[in-house]
């Protein structure tokens, strides 16, 4: 099983944890089908998602959305991920990553659509920002913190996908 979870993850990344031992680099978008190698510790349970690549994404395509956030919250990150909570909760991820999610009047996108062949060189570098991403072993459970799903992709942090495999 662990060498079939190496091989999709090698697939995807072009890396896997076998052989990054404590090495957090990204793979560039254009190689390996733009997967990033994620890592277990990332994962918030509480929250079901990766928080490490959701702020970086957040951080990195909408720093003056989360800019005002930081300047009226001290605990900014902790707003965002309530919010997503409970409104992931009502309306479901999909709609979320589809409608963006927002707090007060700050709206956060948490996804770029893929581009048209006729969208603005914008609308193409956004959708690059996305950051796709698989992770091994993710401990999903509060209170039995030893389940494990195999492997879980992501994008931007949020999950999209699980995998149970098999030999």
């Amino acid at each position: 099983e662990r060498a079939l979870e190496a091989s999709i993850e090698n697939y995807l990344t072009g890396t896997c944890l076998e052989e990054q031992r404590g090495v957090r680099e990204a793979v560039p978008f254009s190689h390996h089908h733009g997967y990033r190698l994620g890592q277990a510790g990332d994962f918030n349970a509480r929250y079901a998602v990766d928080t490490r690549f959701l702020l970086q994404f957040l951080e990195n395509t909408q720093d003056e959305e989360i800019t005002r956030l930081r300047d009226r919250y001290d605990n900014w990150q902790t707003r965002i991920l309530d919010r997503f909570d409970k409104l992931a909760k009502k309306y479901g991820t999909l709609h979320l990553l589809k409608r963006g999610l927002d707090i007060e009047d700050v709206h956060l996108n948490l996804m770029y659509p893929a581009p048209l062949a006729s969208s603005s060189a914008r609308v193409k570098q956004n959708f690059e920002e996305n950051i796709f991403s698989s992770t091994r072993q993710v401990r999903y459970s509060m209170t039995n913190t030893l389940e494990e799903i195999d492997m879980v992709l992501f994008l931007n942090g949020l999950p999209f996908a699980t995998l149970e495999l098999k030999n």
